[in-house]
């Protein structure tokens, strides 16, 4: 059975748009935009789906985009709070431009976490993937949250700094790590995705300072078979990934087409189990051959996972009563639309 009950989290994307030039990224290339297009989140259609949705307890706001760009993000972030739902930024934040009320509204309105993508521990080393950051800028906007987390008392958001792994920036690890404990941070070495762009220089070094067991995300594969991100593939189950205009992306990898549905016209528990989500989840069961209008098989973790023959093993599940009425309320909702 392919449906599931509708998820108490969720991944909506509160901008696709970022003043980054990261050369290995698809935004910074505008292969997203076919897809995912370039904009951001409203927030009236955030109040709307949280009203229609009232057991989603949980959102990711982060993927291609940088969050900060949102004009309205300080209102998303009160709404959620006073409706008790928990915020995380941790796909990823630049924190390059964002303004001292927002940077206090993260504390006061208790985003659970955010992970900041900081690839260096200097302008030098910092800047040759994150083209036009301002390292400098980030870390005093990290030190504006903290000084606001003392002032409200509050150990929210946590904050954790992502390193991803590149020959230029391979020498900084113990600047960085030394960095992000006088910050409060903890910090997390990543493997880049792109072996092509400023590949690792001294593999063994990077194993023995980060403490990791391999290098590069092939060698990761070679060892374990697996993708290394094989995990983003529990999002079409768990935590689906809804785009900033209400379209149905599946997972936060996917920038090549979309499920189909609009959760913002459709309903959310409708949308999660439409014909091509229940189709693709059997995909990644192993259950069913790939199919040309199915995201996933585009994508290179689905193609390991056939290579491998190592698919997705999850427990069968019979749908609850709970998604039963959630499915009402999503037809309901659909027929107030038209």
């Amino acid at each position: 059975m392919s449906t599931v009950s509708p998820p108490n989290s969720v991944r909506l994307e509160a901008s696709s748009r970022c003043q980054l030039r990261c050369p290995s990224c698809p935004t910074t290339t505008k292969a997203i935009e076919p897809a995912i297009g370039s904009g951001v989140l409203k927030f009236t259609d955030f109040k709307n789906f949280l009203e229609v949705n009232p057991f989603v307890q949980d959102i990711e706001i982060s993927n291609y985009g940088e969050v900060f760009l949102n004009p309205e993000i300080l209102k998303i972030l009160q709404l959620a709070h006073e409706k008790q739902v928990a915020i995380r930024i941790e796909n990823g934040a630049n924190l390059n431009h964002v303004t001292e009320e927002v940077l206090e509204g993260l504390v006061k309105y208790h985003v659970r976490g955010i992970i900041c993508s900081i690839d260096g521990a200097s302008q030098e080393t910092y800047s040759q993937y994150r083209v036009r950051g301002d390292f400098d800028r980030v870390i005093k906007n990290i030190e504006t949250i903290n000084h606001y987390k003392a002032l409200h008392h509050s150990v929210f958001p946590k904050l954790k700094w992502q390193f991803v792994l590149f020959g230029h920036n391979e020498h900084e690890i113990p600047k960085a790590r030394e960095m992000a404990a006088k910050l409060g941070m903890e910090i997390y070495f990543k493997l880049t995705w792109d072996p092509d762009f400023s590949p690792i220089r001294d593999p063994e070094w990077v194993k023995r300072e980060t403490g990791n067991s391999v290098a590069s995300r092939a060698e990761f594969t070679e060892r374990f078979e697996a993708d290394y991100m094989q995990s983003i593939c529990d999002q079409l189950w768990n935590r689906p990934q809804i785009n900033w205009d209400g379209k149905n992306l599946g997972c936060g990898r996917n920038f090549w087409g979309d499920f189909g549905g609009n959760v913002f016209q459709d309903g959310l528990p409708a949308t999660v189990n439409n014909e091509k989500m229940q189709y693709a989840r059997q995909m990644l069961q192993g259950g069913k051959p790939p199919r040309k209008d199915i995201p996933c098989t585009t994508c290179s973790i689905y193609q390991g996972m056939r290579k491998h023959k190592k698919f997705i093993q999850r427990p069968q599940a019979r749908p609850s009563l709970f998604f039963r009425i959630c499915q009402k309320i999503g037809k309901l909702f659909s027929r107030a639309l038209d």
